[in-house]
């Protein structure tokens, strides 16, 4: 295996708009998770990127897979590698005021979530209150993650940070120092090839123009 093919899969994905893009104009960035995968013949990459839809009326992890062993479908995405988390969603959103907090609890995956928040409030800033406490709620469970990869091949590298690269500055993944180290990762095992000096840029606030479309 060769670091050169994941980072033309990742490539690839970018052209195809199937590359995560954390500054989204259709999703409100709320969090990321980055899965790294790895065996003697096989690697993949999941990046997680929860986002508030208003066009789907949901809070969606999106998934996007890489792997030189997929199970099912191509690399990037398809239609089950986007989960809705609010299960109450006609509750919660004023049907009068789109966008806006009704008030009320939170379902989460049949857990009913209290927030610390008032009617009227915009919806994109209570569901940003859901992070950190109730992120594994909205973050995907081990089932989620091996839809579409082999259920036996190790997961190597988790991230909760990391530097992402601007896709809307027309930054390509291969020239990212973050995801060319991942890469290195993803082909040998060693976690050492890891070293970023980058800072990590993932949280929502680092990208203001997401959802804004």
């Amino acid at each position: 295996m060769r670091s050169a093919e994941v980072l033309e899969q990742l490539d690839a994905g970018a052209e195809e708009f199937l590359f995560p893009d954390l500054g989204h104009g259709y999703y409100y960035a709320v969090d990321a998770r980055l899965h790294g995968y790895h065996d003697a013949r096989q690697w993949a990459l999941i990046v997680e990127t929860v986002g508030y839809s208003p066009r789907a009326g949901n809070l969606i992890d999106v998934l996007h897979v890489f792997a030189n062993c997929l199970t099912s479908g191509e690399p990037g995405l398809d239609n089950g590698d986007f989960l809705d988390r609010v299960d109450n969603w006609d509750e919660i959103e004023d049907p009068d005021e789109p966008e806006t907090y009704r008030g009320g609890p939170v379902v989460l995956r049949g857990q009913k979530i209290a927030v610390a928040a008032k009617s009227g409030e915009d919806m994109v800033d209570v569901l940003r209150r859901l992070v950190p406490r109730h992120r594994e709620l909205l973050l995907a469970d081990e089932g989620e993650l091996r839809r579409r990869i082999p259920v036996d091949i190790p997961e190597i590298l988790r991230l909760d940070q990391w530097n992402h690269p601007d896709l809307a500055g027309e930054s390509r993944p291969s020239q990212s120092e973050t995801f060319r180290q991942i890469a290195d990762v993803l082909t040998t095992g060693d976690l050492r090839l890891y070293t970023p000096r980058l800072p990590p840029n993932t949280h929502w606030s680092n990208w203001p123009d997401s959802g804004s479309l």
